[in-house]
Order: C-alpha cells, then structure tokens, then sequence
C-alpha cells in the first residue's frame, strides 16, 4: 500500500513562498498521477495542480501563474511550489497520488499539511 507523507507547511506573509513536499513509499508502484489539493473548514476539497506521468500539467485558475507543481521521479517525490502567497490561499493542503502495479490502480491521500498566509 502506497504511502504519501507531506512536509513544508507554514506560515508566511501575504507575497512570501513556500515549497511543499510530498514523498511516496511502500511496495512497487508506478504513478499515474500525483496532484495537490486544499480545503478550508466548512467547505469541499479542491484541486490545486496537478502531474500526470507523461508531465502534463493543469492548475486551478486562482493559482495559475503562482505556483508550480513538479516531481522528482528519483526520490518518488512531488513538489507544489508556491509564489505571491495571498490570504486566500490559507488552507490546510493535501497530496493525492494515483498509482497502479500488475494492472492494479490504488489512490493514496497524505496527512495534510497547514499553510497559513496573512495580511
């Protein structure tokens, strides 16, 4: 069973950055995709960015332009850097892995990780 484990979380001013981290592990797997998203209390979860294995891409509109999602296939590790933090963007964020093995697909979710911006 795949495992995601997050770091990088914060607090920061609105216009400062922060890299997140998320690490998969366990067994043998190839990823299909890995993506971040957030979710502020009392509301649905969201796609922030996401990776498909090919190195395709998409974001959500509010981030376009702001932050970058990438992957280190060595260490099975994906990346959300994020630039021009804004207020909004305050949200406890989670990784979303989807992988498969002898034709067996599998999704992970990480532990979630607050990233907190004021004004």
């Amino acid at each position: 069973q795949v495992r995601l484990v997050e770091s990088g979380g914060g607090l920061v001013q609105a216009g400062g950055s922060l890299r997140l981290s998320c690490a998969a592990s366990g067994g043998m797997f190839s990823i299909n995709t890995m993506a971040w998203y957030r979710q502020v209390p009392g509301k649905q979860r969201d796609l922030v960015a996401s990776r498909r294995a090919g190195g395709i891409t998409n974001y959500a509109d509010s981030v376009q332009g702001r932050f970058t999602i990438s992957r280190d296939n060595a260490k099975n590790t994906v990346y959300l850097s994020m630039n021009n933090l804004k207020p909004e963007d305050t949200a406890v964020y989670y990784c979303y892995g989807n992988f498969a093995w002898n034709g067996v697909v599998s999704t992970a979710w990480g532990q979630g990780t607050q990233v907190t911006v004021s004004s």
